[in-house]
């Protein structure tokens, strides 16, 4: 199966067709959207997720977006954020994207994986112009089709609400989301199951990592002891029970103005090199932030 390409070759409407967001649990809202603020994205306004104890800030490119979740409210329902964050902030899991989840449940079904419960999610964004709605249909995937994070799939029903062309121009010049990296105990137990959903051409393997093209963003497994050297700015990273996301890589249209910016708001930086910039993850609610030039 190969979920990033449309049933008989049509793309109008395709099952997965890439990576449609991150998540990244915060326990403090407002301090994580000053931290993005800080690491100079340009930040959407709040919005409330109908029905839910949890809120979220979102940072939007033009095909993807970061979504810094944290409770408001603990005593309604909050998915299970409330137990990740009793261990840590960071990265907790990612959607896919998708044009019809509904044509995504069929192909999934048809390939033997069997999805959780199709929902409707409705969230108050509380623009400055007035509160918009948006609307979502999700999708959750079984752990065992995506190893090494938590996922599911995500259409957005109403996409003018939250892509604006505003919101998707950021002072550090960021882009997009190149890459995610998680840590897990045996990466290569993984290739088979990501190769399922993304085609077999999509996986590449090598000693002690997995890499998968999710259709031009890359998911990365890697274990504990491999990622100090995949990503030198983690040296002397906490040892969390995989599986456990550590990083993302984000494209910049210049490097070298990035870091100009992210001087001036006095965060510090690590040069990897010319081409690479990397975040402490305590500056960015821990997640490892790389700033990679158009990559």
């Amino acid at each position: 199966m190969k979920l990033v390409v449309g049933e008989n070759g049509v793309e109008a409407a395709r099952p997965i067709r890439g990576i449609d967001h991150v998540l990244v649990g915060v326990r403090d809202l407002e301090a994580a959207r000053f931290n993005y603020d800080r690491l100079g994205f340009t930040v959407s306004p709040r919005g409330r997720h109908i029905g839910w104890g949890t809120a979220n800030y979102c940072v939007m490119f033009e095909h993807d977006y970061i979504e810094l979740l944290g409770i408001i409210d603990p005593a309604q329902f909050t998915n299970n954020l409330n137990r990740f964050l009793e261990t840590r902030e960071g990265l907790l899991g990612l959607a896919f994207a998708s044009d019809d989840v509904a044509l995504a449940e069929r192909a999934l079904r048809r390939a033997g994986i069997t999805p959780g419960e199709m929902r409707d999610l409705k969230r108050i964004l509380e623009d400055p112009d007035g509160e918009v709605w948006p609307r979502f249909k999700l999708l959750h995937m079984p752990p065992e089709a995506t190893p090494g994070t938590s996922a599911f799939i995500c259409q957005h029903l109403t996409p003018e609400l939250v892509w604006r062309p505003e919101w998707c121009r950021h002072p550090n010049g960021a882009t997009g989301i190149i890459a995610m990296t998680s840590v897990v105990k045996d990466p290569s137990a993984l290739a088979i199951p990501y190769a399922e959903i993304f085609g077999f051409d999509r996986v590449r393997a090598g000693d002690g990592l997995v890499e998968v093209d999710c259709g031009g963003t890359w998911l990365r497994f890697t274990t504990a002891d491999m990622l100090a050297s995949l990503h030198p700015g983690l040296n002397g990273a906490p040892r969390l029970p995989t599986p456990w996301m550590a990083a993302l890589r984000i494209a910049v249209e210049d490097l070298g103005a990035c870091a100009t910016r992210l001087e001036r708001n006095h965060v510090p930086v690590h040069w990897d090199g010319p081409r690479l910039l990397r975040v402490p993850a305590q500056a960015a609610c821990g997640v490892l932030i790389e700033f990679a030039e158009g990559v």
